[in-house]
């Protein structure tokens, strides 16, 4: 059996790699994990979630294992690459959780399972309806010091080893001269998803990403050319192609970012964009970002309608399913993380941006905390996660999807705190005072049509979602013995 102790012994960590780095061991290998990720899931556990959401949740791991199995057989990740993502990847799932128990213990909950970080606005592009209205002369930055702190602390605190990097363009930040690659190398056992426009990966960032090893490059798209250089700008594509043909050369794995508007949902969930991306240019995995109306020039009209959404969830299962493609969208596969993740819950995140600010999610731009103030107070990162703030928004995602019996859980086709329930939200961001993060922020906060908009929006794609909900999820759950 595949043990963790496996990997946590130097000797049997070395056999480990060579095991898997061989096409027909790594096969056996697999078929092992998968099946125990089959048992653990399905078994019945004492969440006694619905079965069907057990099933997702197995599905999607099960994809990202045959995705990085396929990135090896082709060498779209090197054996060199391997080696290294394997020490910080393997500390996600591997590595003694002492103080998960710790904070259990104390808090009576898990802890947050990463966090995101946008330690730079600075960006050189300028997006259309841009979430972090970004630009090519924003100054604000977090310092290096206090970058590194907090991913020092999320692994002390939570034995956390993923942060996911966002912007801005984080290969334009620069702080006391280091950058992200020197995070990377200070922190091997954490292992970072860049979200990045890909424009500024030449062959030399390409082969420096392959030398660090733990960083994976999410590069934008909207499209095929047309859609991404209409957003992004005259000629993005082409240097995304680039990118992606150095990254390949030096087997550094990379997936793809993909916004859905109403304008481009058809196109992205095509047969011959998947082909395009994923087995023509190489991406190992995808993350699918329905727009969301805050930032520059935030818009109502820019979102996926209600059908086409449905019309997403029903494509992205079924290339999760039957393809086994690693496509994560954030909103239609909500019952991979039993709804949604904000607000520092369990196995969940936060997000802080490079003033600093903290806030639920990257598309919540509310705050109570800045963490370069709490850490001039004395506080931490567990300062910052038991606000009113995020209190409230824990307390409602357990009310709304988790406190119930199976066949009782809450619609998590609907999981967003900000979208999907913005009533909800926008009392408890007056009810906790809490503060708009930016001028936008602010503006949608006092728009009446923004918030009926909103509101309307989600009560209409609960009601689209409803009877899949109710007819593959918490049926069987009624017929199911006790």
């Amino acid at each position: 059996m595949f043990q963790k102790s496996m990997i946590l012994k130097s000797p049997l960590k070395e056999a480990t790699k060579v095991i898997l780095l061989n096409n027909l061991t790594r096969k056996a290998v697999l078929n092992i994990v998968e099946k125990e990720v089959h048992r653990k899931f399905l078994k019945r556990d004492k969440h006694r979630y619905p079965r069907k959401v057990q099933e997702d949740k197995f599905c999607m791991v099960r994809s990202m294992l045959r995705s990085i199995d396929r990135g090896l057989k082709t060498g779209l990740i090197s054996k060199e690459v391997f080696s290294r993502f394997l020490q910080s990847f393997g500390s996600i799932y591997i590595k003694e959780s002492k103080n998960v128990k710790k904070f259990q213990e104390q808090y009576g909950f898990k802890p947050p399972g990463f966090i995101t970080l946008s330690p730079t606005r600075l960006c050189n592009l300028h997006c259309e309806g841009c979430y972090a209205n970004s630009f090519s002369t924003a100054s604000e930055r977090l310092d290096y010091e206090i970058v590194t702190r907090i991913v020092k602390e999320q692994k002390e605190l939570w034995d956390s080893h993923f942060t996911v990097i966002s912007g801005g363009e984080p290969l334009v930040y620069k702080s006391n001269g280091k950058t992200l690659l020197d995070l990377a190398r200070e922190h091997q056992d954490t292992f970072f998803l860049m979200f990045t426009n890909g424009t500024l990966i030449n062959e030399e960032m390409a082969r420096k990403l392959a030398e660090v090893g733990n960083i994976t490059p999410a590069i934008s798209i909207e499209g095929f050319e047309e859609e991404t250089d209409k957003r992004r700008g005259q000629g993005v594509h082409q240097k995304i192609l680039k990118a992606f043909e150095y990254l390949r050369k030096y087997g550094v794995p990379f997936g793809v970012s993909i916004t859905a508007t109403r304008y481009n949902a058809e196109v992205i969930m095509s047969d011959e964009f998947i082909d395009y991306y994923f087995n023509q240019q190489g991406a190992l995995y995808g993350w699918i970002f329905q727009y969301m109306p805050i930032g520059r020039d935030f818009s109502l009209e820019l979102m996926v309608t209600p059908e086409q959404r449905l019309q997403m969830y029903l494509k992205t299962w079924e290339l999760i399913r039957e393809k086994n493609l690693f496509l994560a969208d954030f909103w239609n596969c909500g019952a991979v993380s039993n709804g949604c993740i904000s607000g520092g819950r369990q196995g969940g995140y936060i997000y802080i941006d490079w003033n600093g600010n903290v806030m639920p999610c990257v598309f919540n731009p509310y705050k109570v905390h800045n963490i370069i103030e709490v850490y001039k107070q004395g506080g931490n990162l567990n300062t910052v996660i038991f606000s009113s703030f995020f209190n409230g928004i824990r307390e409602w995602i357990e009310e709304y999807a988790l406190k119930g019996p199976a066949e009782a859980m809450g619609n998590i086709i609907v999981p967003c705190a900000i979208k999907d329930h913005f009533d909800v939200m926008y009392e408890l961001i007056r009810r906790t005072q809490a503060q708009p993060a930016d001028e936008a922020a602010a503006q949608a906060l006092q728009d009446r049509g923004y918030y009926e908009g909103l509101v309307q929006y989600g009560k209409k794609v609960k009601l689209i979602t409803d009877e899949i909900w109710q007819k593959e999820y918490l049926e069987p759950e009624k017929r199911r013995p006790s």
